[in-house]
């Protein structure tokens, strides 16, 4: 019996998917007010691709030697992934400490995850969060390469398992089942309340895409085809079929969600599911043998970028970080510049360019011993040679001594954690003190008489409403959303809780609704005040959402405005580095101007209450007929 030929070495098609994906990731990064909403589903596509190429890859080998040599395989990943990878945490890591500044924060953590491969892991650990803009990890995209590599050292060693079983087919159905087995965690985690960012993260709850690759790898290996056609569908069928899918993974990064719920449409896990889906029809149609579907993928640019897509993912991220950082004091999460955009475009596909020439491809041709001996004789060569090895080096060493000062200097928290937790520190104490602290002396505002319901930026301004009104109830939390907020203050008021003042600040998290408001407004009761504090951040919903809360004041009499956004337009340097959150100065401004709100509202009031008074009165008057109105 002959043995099935083995899979080529190179399948026509994959570096122009490779390309998509890479093209997904980084343009959605560049341009997050552009179309690519769930770009990230590249990363989705990447992954497919790991597991098919790497199973196809220990497939061919232990059809080859009839075993899988652990050693050199992964001694080939160490030298495909490493060069380029330690060249963009240093060089990136030194230019993070030029930059200084929130940026720093973490660096150590995150130098450690990048080192080790467990970036994923080492984030969740130190209570990152991917869909959050208010900590800029210059490594952040590294997660995705954390899971792959543990994919890398833990796959070869279960592969044999799978062998043990009779057929492919039989392999296939397992490993199906597993990336089944995978989305399905991933849904129900999510379905019960689990962290996003812990979902997205998880190897064990994103691994359904390189499952699906490996399922892939199992169904194809050995696959003999008489005829250039796949189940009896021809080539040019086969194109149609190809250029389908590829349409859907791009439909798919325009109409997803992010993920947090702000995007709308289809949120991960779906969209990486169905992107994951849409990739394995199409890897199917372009591996097949004689496939035009894979060779159409192969055109020059595509093919280019493919072929380099590795070192572009890891370096558009931290770049962009960097400039967007230094140039508008916020991460790309928040906004960034379309100039910034481009100019990291071409930058990123230059460093990928030379990194993939001389970094990369000398070390895969010759290894990391081989590259020295290279380099040890170009010290001997010509001149011209001689000085760009020397260059190279202390480019080498700089880097490396710029890393180290980075994680030397970097600070514990940013600005905001730190504005944040001091309101936090300062509630606490309020709690402690309250039985002991004397009644508040006479003032234009007692309170005591305030509940204030908000979020982060209410947290971090709370010591200033502590000081300008000693005794409010101040219910704060980082994310809190308008609808979290309504909740808790109709739970107030139905335990009696709830004060004569309500103020409430919950529109820097997201859009606001006129329904949650009226909730809101509802539960207070005809007896009580409310006070909506505009927002004030870099985000694209802000100026809706203050012309929502404008609206509805004007449109409710016992609600009023207190203008946070317009108090702080002109003096954002009270605000910490994301331009969001206040500090000590900022935080006095916010109390001031919540105080002065609350005033305005208890005197119109009192307005309102002694003018029905006097109507009344001068109606009794009349009716009596003690006289004519003066």
């Amino acid at each position: 019996m002959t043995s099935p030929p083995l899979p080529r070495a190179r399948i026509a098609g994959l570096d122009g998917l490779r390309a998509l994906a890479v093209l997904l990731v980084v343009l959605a990064h560049l341009f997050p007010t552009g179309p690519l909403r769930s770009g990230y589903v590249g990363v989705d596509v990447f992954f497919v691709l790991s597991g098919f190429l790497i199973t196809s890859l220990l497939l061919r080998e232990n059809a080859r030697h009839g075993r899988i040599r652990l050693r050199r395989f992964w001694a080939r990943r160490a030298r495909r992934l490493l060069p380029a990878l330690a060249a963009v945490v240093t060089v990136s890591a030194s230019l993070a400490w030029v930059v200084g500044g929130d940026i720093l924060v973490d660096m150590g953590r995150q130098v450690v995850g990048a080192a080790t491969f467990s970036y994923n892991w080492v984030s969740l650990a130190g209570g990152s969060g991917y869909f959050a803009a208010t900590d800029p990890e210059i490594f952040r995209n590294l997660w995705s390469l954390a899971v792959e590599e543990q994919f890398y050292v833990v796959w070869p060693l279960v592969l044999p398992l799978f062998l043990l079983l009779p057929g492919r087919r039989s392999r296939t159905a397992l490993a199906a089942l597993l990336a089944v087995a995978s989305a399905a965690w991933a849904v129900v985690s999510l379905s019960s309340g689990a962290d996003l960012t812990r979902v997205y993260f998880g190897t064990d709850t994103h691994a359904f895409g390189l499952l699906l690759g490996v399922a892939l790898a199992f169904l194809l290996h050995g696959t003999v085809a008489r005829r250039a056609s796949i189940a009896g569908v021809g080539p040019v069928w086969g194109v149609v079929v190809g250029a389908l899918a590829v349409a859907g993974l791009v439909v798919t990064a325009l109409i997803g969600g992010d993920g947090s719920g702000a995007g709308g449409g289809v949120a991960f896990p779906a969209s990486s599911i169905v992107a994951s889906l849409l990739t394995a029809i199409a890897v199917t149609v372009a591996a097949w043998p004689g496939s035009w579907f894979g060779r159409a993928l192969d055109v020059a640019p595509l093919r280019w970028i493919g072929e380099r897509s590795y070192a572009i993912y890891l370096w558009h991220w931290p770049l962009v970080v960097l400039a967007t950082f230094q140039l508008t004091g916020v991460g790309p999460d928040v906004a960034v510049p379309v100039s910034v955009g481009l100019a990291v475009l071409v930058a990123t596909l230059a460093l990928a360019a030379g990194s993939y020439r001389w970094l990369e491809q000398p070390v895969r041709r010759h290894g990391f011993r081989g590259a020295l001996r290279l380099a040890r004789a170009n010290l001997h060569a010509r001149p011209a040679r001689r000085l760009a090895t020397l260059g190279v080096a202390a480019l080498a060493a700089l880097a490396l001594g710029g890393t180290t000062a980075a994680v030397a200097a970097a600070p514990r928290e940013t600005t905001s954690e730190t504005a944040v937790d001091a309101g936090r520190a300062a509630l606490e104490q309020a709690r402690r003190d309250a039985d002991a602290r004397p009644a508040p002396a006479a003032q234009d505002v007692d309170g005591s008489q305030v509940t204030a319901v908000g979020d982060s930026v209410m947290l971090a301004s709370a010591p200033g409403l502590l000081a300008e009104m000693p005794g409010i109830a101040v219910d704060a939390e980082v994310s809190r959303s308008l609808a979290a907020g309504a909740r808790i203050i109709e739970d107030l008021a139905a335990s009696g809780a709830l004060r004569p003042v309500v103020v409430v600040g919950l529109g820097t998290n997201g859009p606001v609704s006129t329904e949650t408001l009226q909730r809101i407004v509802d539960a207070a009761g005809p007896e009580r005040s409310v006070i909506l504090v505009t927002a004030f951040a870099p985000r694209d919903w802000i100026p809706g959402v203050n012309r929502d809360l404008t609206a509805f004041a004007a449109a409710n009499p016992r609600v009023v405005i207190a203008d946070w956004a317009g108090a702080i337009a002109g003096r954002t340097d009270l605000l910490a580095a994301d331009q969001i959150h206040p500090g000590a100065e900022g935080g006095a401004v916010f109390a001031r101007t919540v105080r002065e709100a609350i005033v305005g509202a208890e005197t119109q009031r009192a307005t309102a209450a002694w003018a029905a008074e006097r109507a009344r009165t001068v109606l009794l008057d009349l009716f009596e007929g003690r006289g004519s109105p003066q």
